[in-house]
């Protein structure tokens, strides 16, 4: 399999942090991914709409970021990426990790949402990436406590093995990463995925996916960039800082017409 190049970035806001500690896991059946328990307190946030009426349908496709916000090369989909069913499709003994992978398979962070939802994809034809954005009107509570299962992660799921059907046992590896400081609260990971396929030039092939949830208000930004190499992390910080401004105009300007 052919990897492009990645861009060589300079000091980006989205950040890979250290692995912390690495278990293995043994292959198993997957389970379908459902809403986190653990609770978490959120963090103070400047952008973030005070309380009010429910996220609607029409204002959630209004938050949505495009191509035009992020510029050349990103484009609309062509389709779901060919390593979704692949290499996400994938499955482990540990629940925790299984619960991520089904998530990340199902792009279902948050669970299914309870509220207004909205959703578009981008590809980077120049890196094979591609980028999904969610605008979920959800509960507090639920994005909360989602939040707080994503920081447990790069512990609980530091290093494991998958099993997939598509492209045989992988070694998955689970990062914390630095997102922008924006809406109330937010977390970010980078989990990988490295098989025993290579490219041309005898390299590993390795799936990156970036992953950040960001809660405004009550609401929620849910961001998967997903690339076979290094995905173009530029990308997550221009998404959140100029999308999280916009959900905020948006839920602000359903306040003033109210």
């Amino acid at each position: 399999m052919s990897v492009r190049p990645a861009r060589r970035l300079a000091a980006s806001v989205f950040a890979v942090g250290v692995l912390v500690t690495a278990s293995g896991c043994l292959a198993g059946q997957p389970e379908k991914a459902a809403r986190r328990a653990a609770p978490a307190a959120s963090a103070a946030g400047q952008l973030s709409p005070s309380a009010g009426p429910a996220l609607t349908a029409a204002q959630a496709r209004s938050a949505l970021i495009t191509e035009a916000d992020l510029g050349v090369p990103w484009g609309p989909t062509q389709g779901a990426a060919t390593w979704r069913d692949t290499l996400l499709k994938a499955a482990t003994t540990a629940p925790q990790c299984q619960q991520l992978l089904d998530a990340l398979y199902a792009d279902e962070l948050l669970g299914q949402s309870a509220g207004a939802y909205a959703v578009t994809a981008l590809d980077d034809g120049d890196d094979q990436a591609q980028l999904r954005y969610q605008v979920a009107g959800d509960r507090r509570a639920d994005v909360d406590r989602a939040l707080a299962w994503l920081r447990t992660l790069p512990q609980t799921c530091a290093q494991f093995s998958a099993a997939t059907t598509g492209a045989g046992p992988q070694t998955v590896q689970v990062y914390e990463a630095r997102l922008p400081q924006v809406g109330d609260d937010r977390q970010g990971l980078r989990v990988t995925l490295t098989g025993q396929t290579v490219d041309d030039e005898g390299e590993a092939v390795t799936l990156t996916v970036d992953v950040a949830v960001v809660r405004v208000g009550d609401d929620a930004i849910v961001l998967t960039e997903g690339s076979l190499g290094t995905p173009p992390s530029d990308a997550v910080a221009q998404a959140l800082e100029l999308g999280s401004r916009r959900l905020a105009q948006v839920r602000e300007q359903g306040r003033a017409q109210a």
